[in-house]
């Protein structure tokens, strides 16, 4: 392993909080709930969270995961996943007979409402946001004439308005924070009257992950952020370790993926997760740096996250009975 640093000095610092947020924990318990309370198969649209590992487990307890609602048979239950969906996607399920669960975040939710409220009241909405995205395409969807996306600082040129005096920002919940108000500082320069959300869009533990990687980075030879490539939250961590200080870092689904040449010359290795990242995934990731030298572990907590939200209320129905009797 080349010029590995001495045992003395290898350590690893273990980020807290990381893994699991409160709305990831609730889709994927709806999910298994639902396949509890009702019997496989349940469709999901789209993946639940974006998590490889999570979507492959709940296929085995009998999820069918599908692209567009209308690749669900009439009569069938679908879950809506984390990331919200747009109200035609509501109307193609009932169109289609289908029983609903909806597992969106509450945070996401919370930016749905504000974007009607805001269209309602005849604003301009500049959503800073990736395009592509699921989170963005279904916050879209809720005011298709009102809302223009703001794919980065770079983006603002692009943007253009009907009335400066009545324009404002919201944002997906799962970008960099930094990044974020880089983007917002740019748009406010264009429009000084730019009015802010009523309450940080940024998903709280999408911040206090990012809180913790700028903790470590500067003492990090080596971050390792687990999570999926289509995890928006998990790519921003290595962003941010890299802005930060560290000097190497990579973004891995599993401990297989790991490569002992990284860890050349490294002392120490930061380790976080995404906030769709079950604590198993992690584990594993310690186990492989342990039985490399990387035994001392220290945890570095910046943050008590103790927020829970109450599961989505179709699972406290007859959605089969409600189902059949749409056919």
């Amino acid at each position: 392993m080349g010029a590995m640093s001495t045992t003395a000095q290898r350590r690893v610092l273990l980020a807290a909080p990381r893994g699991y947020c409160a709305g990831v924990d609730r889709a994927v318990i709806a999910v298994e709930k639902a396949l509890e309370q009702y019997g496989a198969p349940i469709y999901v649209r789209k993946e639940i969270v974006h998590n490889k590992y999570v979507v492959r487990t709940l296929e085995k307890q009998g999820a069918i995961f599908v692209d567009e609602t209308e690749e669900v048979p009439e009569g069938s239950i679908v879950v809506f996943s984390a990331h919200g969906v747009a109200p035609a996607v509501h109307d193609e399920a009932q169109a289609g007979k289908l029983a609903t669960i909806d597992a969106t975040c509450p945070l996401v939710t919370k930016v749905h409402k504000e974007a009607v409220r805001f269209a309602e009241e005849d604003y301009d909405i500049l959503l800073v946001g990736h395009e592509g995205h699921e989170e963005v395409v279904g916050t879209m969807g809720e005011a298709p004439d009102r809302i223009h996306l703001v794919d980065g600082a770079e983006d603002v040129a692009n943007v253009k308005v009907r009335d400066e005096s009545k324009v404002v920002w919201l944002s997906q919940t799962t970008l960099s924070v930094d990044e974020t108000m880089a983007t917002v500082g740019e748009l406010k320069k264009r429009f000084p009257l730019l009015v802010s959300p009523p309450s940080d869009d940024i998903c709280y533990a999408t911040q206090n992950r990012q809180v913790v990687v700028k903790q470590i980075a500067p003492e990090t030879d080596l971050l390792i952020v687990v999570g999926s490539k289509n995890s928006s939250n998990s790519v921003r961590l290595v962003e941010v370790g890299l802005e930060y200080g560290a000097k190497a870092a990579h973004l891995v689904d599993f401990a297989e993926e790991l490569d002992e040449a990284w860890l050349d010359g490294v002392g120490t290795v930061g380790l976080t997760s995404g906030a769709s990242v079950p604590e198993i995934l992690v584990q594993g990731v310690l186990e492989w740096l342990a039985a490399r030298g990387f035994e001392d572990v220290q945890v570095v907590k910046t943050a008590e996250e103790t927020l829970q939200f109450s599961l989505p209320k179709e699972l406290r129905r007859d959605l089969r009975a409600e189902a059949a009797g749409k056919l």
